[in-house]
């Protein structure tokens, strides 16, 4: 079967690999669109710390039951899915607080075992989760998971006003995750165009910190307190800083990855303002059910978050563009149907 394999930094081919065979408990599937995120981008560039190579990528799936066997009464030939990408070791301190998205050994399909651009790929019954969603939709279930994940750590509430810096795929997770759990949401970023779909999102108010102050905006917003929780959904030690800057006194930070390089932070700030600081890392099925509801209560504009869907053929090409020009694109979907 095809299978698109990234063979080292920079180098993408359209290759084969063996059909998987199930093993007990597993279901078969047939993929039929999968979504590419920053991991992946940084993985072809060379600059992703937990991938090895050769490597097939991909962990944001839509996919078709080829053949459940025994493992699940549930999940008919035909039924649409999608799945959580992770392991858990169910023995490390994470999984033991019942946290496996935090996994001290987590494999995320695509980084440290290959992933599903490749025709067929095989999984636990466990992990797969159905939703009454389009394909599209469904492939959008993963990447806006991490970002409720990230609104889920930050107890957001429908007191609270959320500031989300960054309008990309997982910035706008956390978006809608917000005003999905009825919270005043300001969207910041410096692409206009970008800062539109978050609107559509549900941001309430949107903020290009290009053109405007985003410190005066904040304060104007706010009453002069700062947002009661800053999410920090781009990974640059500038916006680190920022999100500590203008979150509120006792306000929350909920960080989503990591920035690259060192931050040097004014260590004051969070002391003075007793503040919560809290990472976010992958996501729990609880934010998948809570994803699929939004986007069965059509509350996300899909088809403008969603900028390119190419074939499998086309993905290398459209992965080299991509890494060349980052900010052209919000989603890229690689299509094997």
């Amino acid at each position: 079967m095809k299978a698109l394999i990234l063979e080292g930094p920079g180098k993408l081919a359209v290759g084969t690999r063996p059909m998987p065979v199930a093993s007990p408990g597993e279901v078969l599937l047939h993929v039929q669109l999968v979504g590419l995120c920053g991991s992946d981008l940084n993985s072809f560039r060379g600059k992703n710390p937990l991938v090895s190579y050769p490597r097939i990528p991909g962990h944001e799936i839509a996919a078709t039951v080829a053949d459940s066997g025994s493992a699940s009464d549930a999940l008919p030939p035909g039924t649409n899915v999608t799945l959580l990408p992770y392991t858990s070791c169910g023995r490390c301190a994470s999984c033991l607080r019942q946290r496996p998205n935090s996994c001290e050994f987590n494999q995320t399909l695509g980084v440290q075992r290959d992933g599903a651009l490749t025709e067929y790929i095989s999984l636990p019954a466990a992990k797969i989760v159905r939703g009454d969603l389009s394909l599209k939709e469904l492939c959008l279930v993963e990447p806006l998971s991490i970002g409720f994940h990230a609104v889920s750590r930050g107890q957001v509430t429908a007191k609270d006003t959320v500031a989300v810096l960054g309008c990309g795929g997982v910035g706008l997770g956390a978006i809608a995750a917000a005003s999905f759990a009825g919270a005043t949401t300001v969207a910041i970023d410096v692409d206009d165009g970008k800062l539109e779909i978050a609107r559509k999102a549900g941001a309430a108010v949107c903020i290009n910190s290009r053109t405007h102050d985003c410190h005066v905006a904040l304060r104007d917003l706010t009453d002069g307190l700062g947002p009661d929780v800053f999410i920090e959904a781009i990974g640059l030690p500038q916006t680190f800083r920022t999100a500590v800057e203008e979150v509120a006194f006792t306000g929350r930070v909920v960080y989503i990855g990591y920035a690259k390089e060192p931050v040097a932070y004014e260590t004051r700030l969070f002391v003075q303002k007793e503040l919560d600081i809290r990472g976010s890392r992958n996501a729990l099925p609880e934010d998948f059910r809570t994803v699929i509801e939004m986007l069965e209560a059509k509350r996300f504009p899909v088809e403008k978050a969603v900028s390119l869907i190419v074939s499998l053929d086309e993905a290398p090409q459209a992965i080299a563009l991509w890494a060349e020009n980052p900010s052209s694109y919000s989603k890229i979907m690689v299509s094997l149907q």
